[in-house]
Order: C-alpha cells, then structure tokens, then sequence
C-alpha cells in the first residue's frame, strides 16, 4: 500500500476513535437521571402550548418547492458560466448564450406562472 492509503485509512481510524470515545465517556460521565421536564419537547426554553401535531399551512410546503425548485435551476448556470469561455474560444459562445437564454426564460416563464397564481403570497 502507498503512504497515501496509509495516511488516508489512519485518519479514518482516529476519527472512528475519537467519535466513539466521545460517546463512550459521554455514557460514563454523564448523568443517566430522567425527569419529566426532560422527557418534553424543547421549545425555545417555554413550556409547550398545544399538540406538536398540529397541521401547516398547505403555503408553507408551496413556498418551499418553489424555493428549492427555483435553487437547484440557478444552480446549473453555475458550470455554464465556468465553461462559457471554452465556448466562445470554440467559436460556440451565441450557441451557449442561447442555450443559457432559454433556459432562464423557461424559468421566468415559471415564476410569473407561480406568481399569477398567488403562489408567493403570504396569507395569515
């Protein structure tokens, strides 16, 4: 084996050793006690009001599709726009552009439609 497998095995070793250790002195040290207080749901230092069962607005789950919908596309023109030179020394730089161009007006196309439809507003 090379030193670099060595190096990289041995470092994986320790980390499994320090997580366990960690977790095998927390089992040793800490205080095994349970009370009711610590057996309810933590919300932020009060006491809990109602059910944790409670049902979300159908807006919430809307607004975070869109926004993860919305993210991940953007998130494709970052590699177009690292390769964009390459196209233009290729003499493809318009073909690109266009490409680029479509594709942000489709998504433009999908926000106006989510905003016609009230999808971005918020309502109490």
């Amino acid at each position: 084996m090379s030193n670099n497998a060595i190096s990289i095995i041995l470092l994986f070793v320790l980390a499994l050793a320090t997580a366990g250790g960690i977790v095998v002195l927390s089992a040793m040290i800490g205080k095994g006690r349970k009370s009711e207080e610590k057996l309810l749901s933590y919300e932020c230092g009060l006491d809990p009001i109602g059910t944790p069962r409670r049902r979300f607005s159908v807006k919430f789950f809307l607004v975070a599709m869109l926004f993860i919908v919305f993210d991940v596309e953007v998130v494709f023109l970052y590699p177009w726009a690292i390769v964009f030179k390459d196209f233009c020394q290729v003499g493809e730089g318009m073909t690109a552009f266009t490409v680029a161009a479509v594709f942000l007006g489709i998504l433009l196309l999908g926000l106006i439609y989510a905003w016609s439809r009230g999808a971005l507003e918020w309502e109490e």
